[in-house]
C-alpha cells in the first residue's frame, strides 16, 4: 500500500503506472426487465424446460454506457478531480448522480490505484445506508461514475444550516451509520474517511455513506496508511501505528460529538495542536472545556473514541439510538 497523506494533500507522479481504468465489472445498472429468478427453469410458450444435464442459461448481458445515454443537468458538487452532476438516463428516465473525473488530474496526483479500488469496492456494496455505485464508463479524457442520487445533499451542509442537530436526529443518523459500518466491516471493508462531507442524505433524510476513495478491502483488517481528514484522525494513525476497522468507530464517536456540539472535538488553530489533542485524548473530557459528555447528554462518543481499544466497542449494545438527552443537552 502506498504511503498516504491527509485529504487534500498531494500525490506522486504517474510515470510507468498501469492503465487508469480497471477491468470491466459485471455490475448491471439495473435488473433486466424480463429476467427469470436464478436457477429457475425456463417455461412458457415457445420455451423448452432445461434438462438436468443441460448447460445453465448464460448470465444477462451487461449494458455498456456512454455519455450519450444521459441528459446531464445541474451540478451537484465539485471535487478535487472533477464534478458531480444530476443526470437522467434517457431510456428509463432514471435519475442518477454522474461523477466526472479527469484522467489527467488523477494521474498527476498518482491516485489511479485509489480510483480503481473505489470502483471495485463500492460497486459490490448493497445496503440502504451506503450510496450505490451502479456502473461506470470512460472516454479518452474522463472517467464517469454512475451513482445513486441523494436529493438532500451533504450532511455537512445540513449541519452548517442548523449549526447543530438535536439528540433525536443525531441518534437516528448514528443508528443508520452504525448499521452501515457493521455491514461494511462484515465484508472486510474499512471506509477510513467518515466525516460530514462524505455522508449524504436521501429523499427522506436517511443517511448514505459516500466517497470510498480512501476505503480498503482488508481481509486481515490491519493497515498502516495515514489517510483521512485531520479532525477525524484516530491516535493510532497520528502516532504512525497500524490500524483496523476500529478507525471507523472512532470517527463515529467524533461525528456524534460534532453533530451535537456543532464543531469537532479536537478543533484547534493549528494542525500541530490538533495532533497533540488527539494523542492526549482522555475518556471523560473530550473537546473544549465547556463541552463534557454530560453536557452533550450522552457518553456514546466517549465509548467509541478510545485510544487503541483492546476490545471492540459493540455497536449493537452501545447503540447511539439508546441514549437519553439530559437537561443540559444542546438543541
Amino acid at each position: 500500500e502506498d504511503a498516504g497523506e491527509i485529504r487534500s494533500g498531494g500525490g506522486g507522479g504517474g510515470g510507468g503506472r498501469r492503465s487508469l481504468v480497471p477491468p470491466p465489472l459485471r455490475v448491471p445498472c439495473k435488473d433486466p426487465p424480463n429476467s427469470e429468478p436464478p436457477g429457475k427453469a425456463l417455461t412458457g410458450a415457445g420455451r423448452v424446460p432445461l434438462e438436468p444435464n443441460a448447460l445453465p442459461a448464460p448470465p444477462p448481458p451487461v449494458r455498456t454506457f456512454s455519455l450519450e445515454d444521459f441528459e446531464v443537468g445541474r451540478p451537484l458538487g465539485k471535487g478535487k478531480f472533477g464534478n458531480v452532476y444530476l443526470a437522467r438516463e434517457r431510456r428509463s428516465g432514471f435519475l442518477v448522480a454522474l461523477k466526472v473525473l479527469f484522467k489527467s488530474q488523477v494521474e498527476q496526483e498518482g491516485v489511479e490505484h485509489q480510483l480503481r479500488r473505489e470502483i471495485e469496492i463500492q460497486a459490490h456494496l448493497r445496503h440502504p445506508n451506503v450510496l450505490r455505485l451502479y456502473n461506470y464508463f470512460h472516454d479518452r479524457r474522463r472517467v464517469f461514475l454512475i451513482l445513486e442520487f441523494a436529493p438532500r445533499g451533504e450532511l455537512y451542509k445540513e449541519l452548517q444550516r442548523c449549526r447543530r442537530l438535536d439528540a433525536t436526529r443525531t441518534a437516528t443518523l448514528m443508528e443508520e451509520l452504525a448499521d452501515a459500518l457493521l455491514y461494511c466491516h462484515g465484508r472486510k471493508v474499512i471506509h477510513r474517511d467518515i466525516k460530514p462531507e462524505n455522508l449524504l442524505l436521501g429523499l427522506k433524510g436517511e443517511l448514505k455513506i459516500a466517497d470510498f476513495g480512501w476505503s480498503v478491502h482488508a481481509p486481515s483488517l490491519r493497515r498502516r496508511t495515514l489517510c483521512g481528514t485531520l479532525d477525524y484522525l484516530p491516535p493510532e494513525m497520528v502516532e504512525g501505528g497500524g490500524h483496523d476497522e476500529k478507525v471507523d468507530l472512532w470517527c463515529l464517536g467524533v461525528l456524534c460529538y460534532e453533530l451535537l456540539a456543532g464543531h469537532p472535538p479536537f478543533e484547534s488553530p493549528s494542525a500541530a495542536d490538533t495532533y497533540r489533542r488527539i494523542t492526549q485524548v482522555s475518556g471523560g473530557h473530550l473537546g473544549t472545556p465547556g463541552h463534557t459528555w454530560a453536557h452533550l447528554g450522552t457518553d456514546i462518543p466517549r465509548k467509541l473514541s478510545k485510544k487503541q481499544p483492546k476490545t471492540d466497542p459493540n455497536l449493537t449494545q452501545n447503540h447511539p439510538v439508546r441514549f437519553t438527552p439530559t437537561a443540559g443537552s444542546p438543541r
